[in-house]
């Protein structure tokens, strides 16, 4: 407890050695966004008015869904503010930015900025975090789900990737719609409507085959390339009753091309200390955060985190340790035993879960 602090002691301490300009918005950023809105537009025209080979149109389909994933993490950074302020334009571009994943900038506001970044890795309030040992332990569901073996648990929790955060997205909709003032609930509504109808008035025009090449196979692509960044951002990382993005962020390494395209999306813990700043200035936060607290600072290869993911569960016990409620099977999270070169866990024997009660009698086997 002593050794965490919040977002803001951290961007104090780093504010003082960045320059004036990273401060405001870049709204350069938007042309990134036009080359991926004409390259999606000209794909779709290509697949609709063609009669091409299978094998071309997937070749089509993973470029539309790159660009939707593009497009959604350029709009993430238009509603943070970072690229235009005046506020009607920042919904109205994110919007659009947001259009092919078919969430209102509303409702991201509210989900992302209001409470993930707030209440990060806080097991109550954000909405982003995974579930602790106590709350899986009263669902049936999830308790029938967690009794699978690990593996086809990892398996699947790894292919689910590719609609975890359009369904994250309607689950985020339907907890939240209430905690807008009713005469917003009808804009809200409409942004999360307008989308879906838009997608599925292309289904009528361009009819399946060509609809399921030109949308719904980018859909899963672009979900599952958003949700790689997503799930290695916090997943492997402790709960934490501060809200600190040394502790409770990762950042991942990608090649730098894939940097530029993906609008510097991998800093996220720098992402976490500055979510006002534009990504364009993050490898300078790394710099200084590297400089002056080497020993608490997170980062892996992209490919190494999810590994890391696909051998870990994702049920938190006692907030600094993930558990395999099937087995009693412990693994020490990021600054807590972690080690993703050698992934280890702790044996424990005596373990139950019940809805009354969940306990663990341990013998501490290492292996």
């Amino acid at each position: 407890m002593k050794d965490l602090h919040t977002f803001g002691w951290y961007a104090a301490r780093i504010s003082k050695h960045l320059p004036k300009e990273a401060f405001k918005p870049v709204p350069k950023r938007l042309l990134g966004g036009l080359a991926y809105l004409c390259i999606v537009i000209l794909g779709f025209l290509t697949i609709g008015f063609f009669p091409l080979h299978p094998f071309v149109n997937l070749l089509i389909s993973l470029i539309i869904g790159f660009c939707f994933s593009g497009l959604g993490f350029l709009g993430h950074e238009i509603l943070h503010g970072n690229v235009v302020k005046k506020p009607w334009l920042r919904d109205f571009l994110g919007a659009i930015a947001f259009w092919p994943l078919s969430t209102g900038p509303q409702l991201w506001r509210k989900w992302h900025n209001m409470n993930h970044h707030v209440h990060t890795q806080h097991d109550e309030n954000d909405p982003d975090a995974w579930p602790t040992l106590e709350k899986i332990s009263q669902t049936k569901f999830l308790n029938w789900i967690y009794k699978l073996p690990f593996f086809i648990r990892s398996l699947c929790a790894f292919a689910s990737l590719g609609i975890q955060f359009t369904a994250h997205s309607i689950k985020c909709f339907t907890i939240y719609i209430r905690d807008f003032h009713p005469k917003k609930q009808p804009k809200v509504w409409i942004q999360a409507i307008l989308p879906w109808g838009t997608w599925i008035g292309l289904l009528f025009v361009m009819g399946f085959s060509n609809w399921f090449f030109a949308y719904l196979l980018p859909l899963l692509i672009a979900n599952f390339i958003v949700m790689a960044y997503i799930a290695t951002n916090h997943r492997l990382n402790p709960l934490v009753p501060v809200n600190d993005p040394l502790a409770n962020s990762l950042t991942v390494t990608v090649p730098k091309w894939v940097d530029v395209l993906h609008f510097n999306f991998s800093y996220h813990t720098e992402h976490h200390i500055f979510p006002t700043m534009s990504s364009k200035y993050y490898p300078l936060v790394k710099k200084h955060i590297k400089r002056m607290w080497p020993e608490r600072y997170h980062e892996m290869p992209m490919s190494k985190a999810l590994l890391a993911l696909l051998k870990t569960p994702r049920v938190y016990y006692q907030q600094d340790d993930l558990v395999d409620p099937n087995g009693g099977k412990i693994y020490g999270s990021l600054g807590k035993g972690l080690n993703p070169e050698n992934i280890q866990h702790k044996q424990i024997d005596g373990f139950y879960t019940n809805k009354k009660d969940t306990h663990i009698q341990s013998n501490d086997k290492s292996l």
